[in-house]
Parts: structure tokens; C-alpha cells; sequence
């Protein structure tokens, strides 16, 4: 479990490499997953929603409105899981009920391998140009 921004994804992609170096048999197994806490909670006097990204936000707050017209709605960000207190995180992140979980898969482990590599590797050329080349494929949180 890792914050729902761009910091918190490069920590889950460190972490998914030590699994996939060390521990391939957890990932190979299906034993590996990632909790996905909310990016942002939306909430007006009435209601109150948990969404995990840009979009979904932009929609839920375009409905929101549609609904109730000059329905005040409030969005809050999550900078990380330290943001959230207790209740929110349990109800969120932790509860069996309501959380969302990503099982980790290798559906093809000889590419899993060489991007693992290019990317977490100790040589920098193959890094930049992968970095280059999917630049433009890649959703900033900015």
C-alpha cells in the first residue's frame, strides 16, 4: 500500500521489483497485490465519495452538479495516506469490504524482465530513450 499520487506509484514499482528479483514465486503464484487508495474525496452535505482518479472525479462532480444544480461540492486531495485519518483509511483502503485491490501478474515474464531492467537497471541510456519514446503515453499527476 502506497499513496495515490506519482511518488507513491514510483515506491509501488520499487517494491514490485524487489517481488519480481527475490520473490518471483509470489508474483508467479498470484500472491502479490497492491491496494489502490483514493486519489481524492468527494463529499457535499449529504454525500460523500471515494474516487481514484482525475476523470473519475471530473464525472462524479459533473453528475453531482447535474443532479442538484448549485449543489456546493467539495473535493478533497490525498497527498498521501498520512492524510487520511483512521476511519478513512480502514474504510477505504483496509476494509476487505470496500477496498480495491490489483493482483500483480506476469503475463509475459521475459518482457516483465527486460522492461524491469531498462527501467530499474544501472544503465542509463536504455532508461532515457524508453523514457523518451513512451513519454507521451504516460498520465502525469501534475
Amino acid at each position: 500500500m502506497n499513496d495515490a499520487d506519482v511518488d507513491g506509484e514510483h515506491i509501488t514499482t520499487l517494491a514490485l521489483t524487489f517481488f519480481f528479483r527475490h520473490m518471483p514465486k509470489i508474483v508467479e503464484g498470484g500472491y502479490l497485490y497492491v491496494a489502490m487508495p483514493p486519489l481524492y474525496r468527494v463529499f457535499t452535505k449529504k454525500e460523500e465519495h471515494y474516487v481514484y482518479s482525475d476523470r473519475e472525479k471530473d464525472d462524479l462532480v459533473a453528475e453531482m452538479k447535474a443532479k442538484a444544480g448549485n449543489l456546493q461540492v467539495n473535493i478533497q486531495r490525498y497527498k498521501g495516506l498520512g492524510e487520511m485519518n483512521p476511519e478513512q483509511l480502514w474504510s477505504t483502503t483496509m476494509n476487505p469490504a470496500n477496498r480495491v485491490l490489483k493482483q500483480i501478474t506476469i503475463e509475459d515474464a521475459a518482457k516483465a524482465d527486460q522492461i524491469f531492467t531498462t527501467l530499474m537497471g544501472s544503465f542509463v541510456p536504455p532508461r532515457k530513450k524508453f523514457i523518451q519514446t513512451h513519454a507521451k503515453l504516460a498520465t502525469l499527476d501534475v
